[in-house]
């Protein structure tokens, strides 16, 4: 068993005493905190979440705060995706890229007030990238990090959760839509959002001191329905097709090459942030893209810290960036990162733990 060694650099979540109440037994790194993986019983985890409802703590995804009169401005200009029609209450995904049209980040950007949005951002610290962007560009907006922290309720249940604690108005709500409210005096926002496809909700904490009561409220609001810890799940999310940026994505990955094309509008100001690059990419056509890997090993294959490589006909044409037993396939799956010329139903080989495992190349998502 390793410890963890208190630091500054590692700030614990509001809701980190309630894990270990739940018999959290791993953490992962994220944003410089402490993330929850896995509460000792995988299986279980595993089919609440796509049978009943799960909470997990990702207050890891921190916020990004854009606050001042060119707020929206600041957004454009990170956002290779038009912003100009997204309304108060309205979240988008945004993949933010580098000048060179790489991706730095995906998060959902949350449009609060015309003078105050929120990127909810994957690991990477775009507070520094955002700064020293408007600082450059002699903007009116302060770049900061308030004190938000996610917390989900997901599953096919988290719904009948979710309204039983903040009423019904919750169930019309739209995908990536929020509101700001509290419930039981704790400032919260509920967005209809979180890193699954089987449905469910962000509750945004904003008052980091309440973590524990906020934690509590769902944890006895949701017994009649068995709520039960758990967290973003690695076997779920290859089934469904969940890009994991930094995972399944390199120093060189553009957003075109791991299916967020969707997400880029070309159209967007010329002093946005890698459109050039983006415009380019998308003339050219990229030069990688994403599929999905069935392996034929029947034995489940436990995934590495780093990516694998694919062989075909011989040939290195790509990598193996993530691999799990998929519970409901009874399968090993993952995703290729993978030569644009490679199609679904190529045979390849992948090299798994020193072994090279046949596979098939396939569609995305899985299920």
């Amino acid at each position: 068993m390793f410890g963890i060694t208190p630091s500054a650099r590692l700030r614990p979540s509001p809701f980190f005493e309630s894990t270990v109440k739940e018999g959290v037994d791993s953490f992962t790194t994220y944003n410089h905190m402490l993330m929850p993986t896995a509460f000792g019983k995988p299986d279980e985890e595993y089919w609440r979440l796509i049978n009943g409802v799960s909470q997990w703590d990702v207050a890891c995804e921190r916020q990004v705060q854009l606050k001042g009169p060119d707020a929206g401005r600041l957004a454009q200009i990170l956002a290779p995706r038009d912003l100009s029609m997204q309304m108060d209450g309205q979240g988008k995904y945004v993949p933010l890229c580098n000048h060179q049209g790489v991706l730095i980040n995906d998060p959902i950007c949350l449009k609060l007030a015309d003078d105050l949005y929120w990127l909810s951002i994957a690991d990477s610290n775009i507070w520094f990238w955002a700064g020293a962007i408007a600082a450059e560009r002699g903007l009116n907006v302060e770049v900061s990090e308030p004190d938000v922290s996610p917390m989900a309720i997901q599953g096919p249940m988290a719904e009948d959760v979710v309204a039983h604690v903040c009423g019904d108005w919750v169930r019309a709500v739209k995908y990536f839509w929020f509101r700001e409210t509290e419930i039981q005096g704790i400032p919260v926002v509920v967005q209809r959002s979180g890193w699954s496809k089987q449905g469910g909700f962000e509750i945004y904490l904003r008052d980091g001191t309440k973590g524990a009561a906020l934690w509590d409220i769902f944890r006895e609001a949701g017994a009649p329905w068995g709520i039960g810890p758990g967290g973003p799940n690695w076997s779920e999310r290859i089934e469904s097709g969940l890009i994991s940026y930094g995972g399944d994505s390199d120093s060189t990955t553009n957003p075109y090459e791991v299916r967020m094309g969707k997400y880029i509008d070309l159209h967007v100001p010329d002093d946005t942030i890698g459109i050039t690059a983006l415009r380019r990419i998308a003339a050219e056509g990229p030069k990688r893209h994403s599929l999905g890997i069935v392996l034929e090993a029947g034995a489940p294959v436990k995934p590495g810290f780093s990516w694998n490589p694919i062989f075909k006909d011989g040939r290195k044409v790509g990598d193996l960036t993530n691999v799990v037993f998929s519970y409901r396939m009874q399968k090993n799956i993952g995703f290729a990162l993978i030569d644009s010329a490679c199609a679904v139903g190529d045979a390849v080989h992948a090299q798994v733990g020193g072994v090279m495992q046949p596979a098939k190349l396939t569609d995305l998502p899985f299920l």
